[in-house]
């Protein structure tokens, strides 16, 4: 399994290969509409306009395993993101990223970079993986690192 050959639905049902993002540094995570992270919604916006022109591009993936703080459907999802942060960057159907129902995405990406207990468990919402240009998962990034933190590393 290879991130670029995985296939994930977008926020409107559509099937998008990640293959579309072969070239482009990918910062994947997982959001939450009710947590009190919600607020990098704003951050991870920003990092994807800034540096869209570098052939970079967050993706956004709601899911609701953690508190109960993504409850919503998928329109309300995305209508929240766009209402509220004005969210341009692709976001995705909710998912599952832990356990038994944990999504093909997200197995591949905490068995290539585990948390810093040594788990593949995600922990909480907004935790942040960074792919290469060549799908290569090149950084795990936990819920309290900021956007703007990921910036100056990424700039560095």
């Amino acid at each position: 399994m290879a991130f670029h050959d995985l296939e994930v639905n977008s926020i409107q049902g559509e099937k998008v290969s990640l293959g579309t993002y072969k070239g482009k540094r990918c910062l994947v995570v997982n959001v939450a509409s009710e947590c009190g992270l919600t607020k990098q919604y704003k951050g991870l916006e920003q990092l994807h306009r800034d540096l869209s022109d570098e052939d970079f591009v967050v993706l956004g993936f709601p899911c609701n395993q953690f508190g109960k703080q993504e409850p919503g459907t998928n329109e309300e999802i995305c209508k929240f993101a766009q209402d509220r942060f004005d969210v341009t960057f692709p976001m995705f159907e909710k998912i599952e990223v832990n356990g038994s129902g944990a999504s093909e995405l997200y197995q591949f990406l905490t068995e290539a970079k585990r948390n810093p207990e040594g788990s593949p468990d995600i922990t909480w919402n907004f935790t942040k993986f960074l792919v290469d240009a060549e799908g290569n998962v090149v950084e795990r990034f936990e819920p309290g690192v900021t956007p703007e933190q990921i910036k100056e590393a990424l700039s560095t």
